[in-house]
């Protein structure tokens, strides 16, 4: 999703930075607490390094006073929201790192890269009549996109794929947050609209105003029965069974239900109920997919994505994503990726 909503304004960055100085205020707080009052009684070099910490959190509230607090020391242009968020003290913009800080990013981002695949489901998932298939892409080192599927205890499974606004550190740890939100409420809220509207007041209660994300999300039963429900997310696409005539494939779009989450903390959500027959799938997917663009700037779009899929209806869930990422291939023809990319793809099959 593009970060429209977190371009440099007076106001986004006033929201950023009174929650930053109050991050900022409780850590000095802290240092001061467990720091020597007397310089003399130092001990060893840890409290040397917490106080340099403390010099550096000092300095970045110093600007925020001064109103230079965002901006590059090097080149003077804005220092990236998501690093800034992230470490409140940095003083340079991505372009103008030191060497040591250059080394220190790469480190983090390979971590945090190593911590969001391991969020992601398990590969070649299937049981109690379903089989799921999934590809994961990010734009960049991490992703701002949210896909789990969580098996219950009782035969009945949930899924879902989101995506939080912006892209990078930021947006992935909002994608990290939300992975927690929704597994620490499955387990005892079964049903997706409460599920979305419970995650929807605890996400807008603990995020920036600046930031929301699109989710949806649904629960699968033995039977075949879904029940799914949307927050302002791209439209899920039931693909009937069939063999490769349109006519004997039909293909459906399932309407949203909902705001993205982190709009309005009160919001609440409405779910959808239908029953996928044996053989029938669900493709699930975000703006990467149906948003991305050739070099002539055309979007590929769901029209060009249900075709494919309508011909393609009778290959395994596997088989079909791999074809529709060939597809994809094809039609941006080397014209560069803007965006998060996933794909979601669920079949009954008994």
């Amino acid at each position: 999703m593009d970060q429209l909503e977190m371009q440099s304004s007076p106001s986004t960055n006033a929201i950023r930075d009174s929650v930053l100085k109050n991050q900022l205020l409780t850590r000095r707080e802290r240092l001061r607490t467990i720091l020597p009052s007397d310089e003399r009684h130092e001990a060893g070099p840890n409290v040397g390094r917490l106080r340099e910490l403390l010099r550096e959190v000092d300095s970045a509230l110093d600007r925020m006073q001064s109103g230079t607090f965002g901006i590059c020391e090097t080149c003077h242009d804005a220092i990236e929201n998501d690093r800034l968020l992230v470490d409140p003290l940095c003083r340079n913009c991505i372009d103008h790192l030191s060497p040591a800080e250059q080394r220190a990013l790469e480190r983090d981002l390979d971590l945090a890269f190593q911590v969001q695949r391991g969020l992601l489901p398990k590969s070649g998932l299937a049981g109690r009549g379903w089989t799921l298939a999934y590809h994961y892409e990010p734009a960049g080192p991490v992703s701002g996109d949210y896909c789990d599927w969580i098996a219950g205890a009782n035969g009945d499974s949930h899924f879902f794929v989101g995506d939080v606004t912006g892209k990078g550190v930021a947006a992935s740890m909002l994608m990290a947050q939300l992975h927690a939100i929704f597994r620490s409420l499955a387990a005892t809220t079964p049903s997706p609209c409460q599920l979305l509207t419970k995650a929807n007041r605890i996400f807008c209660e603990g995020t920036l105003s600046s930031y929301f994300a699109t989710v949806v999300g649904g629960r699968v039963g033995d039977d075949g029965e879904v029940e799914i429900s949307n927050a302002g997310h791209c439209l899920p696409l039931h693909i009937g069974a069939g063999g490769k005539s349109a006519s004997a494939a039909p293909i459906t779009s399932i309407q949203s239900t909902g705001l993205p989450l982190g709009i309005f903390c009160d919001t609440e959500y409405s779910s959808q109920t239908l029953t996928l027959e044996k053989g029938d799938s669900l493709v699930l997917y975000s703006d990467g997919l149906t948003e991305a663009f050739n070099h002539s700037r055309e979007q590929y779009g769901t029209q060009r994505l249900s075709s494919l899929l309508q011909q393609q209806a009778e290959l395994a869930p596997q088989e079909l994503l791999a074809v529709t990422l060939e597809d994809l291939q094809r039609f941006r023809a080397g014209a560069p990726r803007s965006d998060d990319l996933t794909i979601m793809i669920i079949r009954r099959e008994v």
